[in-house]
């Protein structure tokens, strides 16, 4: 809970007007409405201004809240809220009353402000964020070609692991330019490819119709494109996370990150000292469990997905990275978790713990190490050796060395 003020604004903001209420603790009210063009936030600011109002409070609707927190930071207190949090009791709802509730709780001091980043930060995260759209982009074009492939009958992703790499390109744009088959297989510039030429060959026995020739070939041509922009987004990404060179190299100690992953995470983190414990950082991730408590009940349902599913997933996708790693003891942890609860859950659970992890990592300036970490090895069998033949002699021997007697029998 914050500290009361005498006069603010509460905001209710739209795509094309926003409505704002300034309350004093005398009682005073003041409600009008600006339109969300650059001239009228600017009136806005200097109405706030010169009545006076001690802080402006706005709910984080999309993305309409940008252009007025670029106008009014710098200027006047600005503070965030999450929707969520400060919901209105149901009832009658207009534009007017949600301001004026929105400035009740400001004036009191009862709106948790949400986090927001410093330029610098959001534009680092923006170009994250837009990165992986356009992964997603690029995916969905070459689910089209796997699934155009797959209605001719053309099983071509069966033989090659990546039919978008060298030789799988090579090999699809021979189908789309209907070479000959053997003239084909003849220029594969992978020799470990061409050792599957039989494999290829009875791949694509069929042939494809026209139309998905075509669109195939826009398929590729926009699957180019998008990686044309995704490497102009990586260059600018590394420029931008050069101030922030020991962050990424403690980040990309701990297994299962690579450089984007990194960035990415860094990039929603933000400042990691706004939490003074890692388990704050999980809970603003929505990283732990939901929590229901009533009289002597407690349950715990699944994680509260709040805050940024960006993070969440590239957490996770490090989980699986981490999965397939050997001799780590995350992954340990990963195949204990995964032998009771199932594969899904177990990556949660890693990405959880990875996201302490790196927190404690940023905060102490230390790189991820496993000290005294013993690899476990499985016992390899060896076949018992057949018994070595002794003499009549030995035998009598060694039966006297255990404590018996020995005595000659009647040979009758």
């Amino acid at each position: 809970m914050e500290q009361q003020r005498n006069k603010v604004c509460g905001a209710d903001i739209h795509k094309r007007f926003l409505v704002a209420t300034i309350l004093s603790r005398d009682g005073i009210k003041i409600t009008q409405r600006f339109k969300m063009t650059i001239e009228d936030l600017l009136k806005f600011k200097e109405w706030v201004i010169d009545n006076g109002c001690e802080q402006v409070a706005i709910e984080s609707t999309g993305t309409y809240w940008y252009p007025l927190q670029a106008v009014l930071e710098g200027s006047i207190d600005l503070i965030l809220a999450h929707p969520y949090k400060i919901k209105h009791i149901p009832g009658k709802k207009t534009d007017q009353l949600d301001s004026e509730w929105i400035a009740e709780l400001c004036l009191n001091g009862l709106i948790e402000p949400s986090r927001v980043f410093p330029k610098e930060d959001r534009e680092l995260r923006r170009l994250t964020r837009a990165r992986e759209g356009y992964v997603k982009q690029m995916t969905q074009e070459k689910n089209k070609i796997h699934q155009a492939l797959d209605s001719s009958c053309i099983k071509l992703s069966s033989v090659l692991s990546d039919i978008f790499g060298g030789s799988g390109r090579h090999v699809l744009n021979g189908l789309l330019d209907k070479r000959n088959i053997e003239d084909l297989l003849e220029g594969i510039p992978s020799k470990r490819v061409k050792k599957k030429a039989d494999q290829i060959r009875e791949a694509i026995k069929s042939n494809l119709e026209v139309s998905q020739i075509f669109l195939i070939k826009q398929a590729l041509m926009l699957i180019d494109q998008i990686q044309k922009i995704i490497d102009e987004i990586d260059e600018e990404i590394k420029i931008r996370i050069s101030k922030r060179k020991g962050n990424l190299a403690i980040a990309l100690s701990v297994p299962g990150m690579a450089f984007i992953s990194a960035t990415a995470i860094l990039a929603e983190i933000g400042n990691y000292d706004d939490f003074d414990k890692p388990e704050k950082l999980a809970a603003w991730c929505g990283l732990v469990p939901s929590l229901y408590q009533s009289a002597d009940k407690c349950l715990l349902g699944g994680i509260t997905k709040q805050g940024s599913r960006h993070i969440r997933r590239m957490l996770v996708e490090v989980a699986f990275a981490i999965s397939r790693t050997k001799n780590c003891r995350l992954n340990q942890f990963f195949l204990k978790i995964q032998a009771k609860k199932g594969p899904k859950v177990a990556a949660v659970a890693l990405a959880r713990k990875i996201l302490c992890i790196l927190h404690h990592l940023l905060v102490n300036k230390e790189k991820y190490e496993e000290v005294g970490f013993k690899k476990w090895r499985i016992p390899k069998f060896e076949p018992a050796r057949p018994p070595k033949e002794i003499s009549l002699q030995e035998m009598i021997d060694l039966v006297i060395k255990a404590g018996y007697q020995v005595k000659k029998g009647d040979p009758g």
